[in-house]
């Protein structure tokens, strides 16, 4: 590709939109809020991406699925840069991504709490106060209960609906 024929960043948006997340297929890499930036640098294309957490043990297949998604649109040369500061926070999902994860049966993470969600957590246990109220992704109701603290995967937690019986994964805040 010659720099007249590169593809804009909005394209390359678009197609890093239809990735899919390994470990929840059904919500992107965009509406997940990992990637970061996308910018041209001469010819070469630089994706910034910021992992769910520094240990996330889906680092290298996210990486290998940017570079072979962005490879078959035609971009011959691709840097992938790593950004861990600001650490990524569930506030960064996007509306339709917490959507998506509610109707696949996840939970998703309880606005506003992502950020000083343990601090708020730990207030709320010492005052008396209850934890987070979670709906289940199933039938709606709040009436659920917390099984383990790790779920699936280590940013999710197991609960179970008290209504309808039925366990469910909470995303957790981060």
């Amino acid at each position: 590709m010659t720099t007249a024929t590169l593809p804009s960043t909005a394209d390359v948006w678009r197609w890093l939109a239809e990735v899919p997340d390994p470990e929840i297929p059904v919500i992107s890499l965009v509406d997940l809020g990992i990637i970061r930036d996308v910018a041209w640098q001469g010819d070469t294309l630089i994706v910034t991406v910021t992992p769910t957490y520094s240990g996330c043990p889906a680092t290298a297949i996210i990486n290998l699925d940017i570079e072979s998604a962005l490879a078959s649109k035609g971009v011959e040369k691709l840097r992938l840069e790593r950004q861990l500061s600001p650490a990524w926070t569930t506030d960064w999902i996007s509306a339709e991504g917490r959507e998506k994860l509610k109707d696949y049966g996840i939970a998703p993470p309880v606005d506003g709490t992502a950020v000083d969600g343990l601090l708020r957590q730990r207030i709320d246990r010492l005052s008396g106060r209850p934890n987070l109220t979670i709906a289940c992704p199933r039938c709606g109701s709040t009436n659920t209960e917390k099984i383990s603290q790790f779920g699936s995967t280590p940013c999710k937690a197991s609960y179970r609906c008290t209504d309808c019986l039925e366990p469910f994964d909470y995303f957790k805040c981060i």
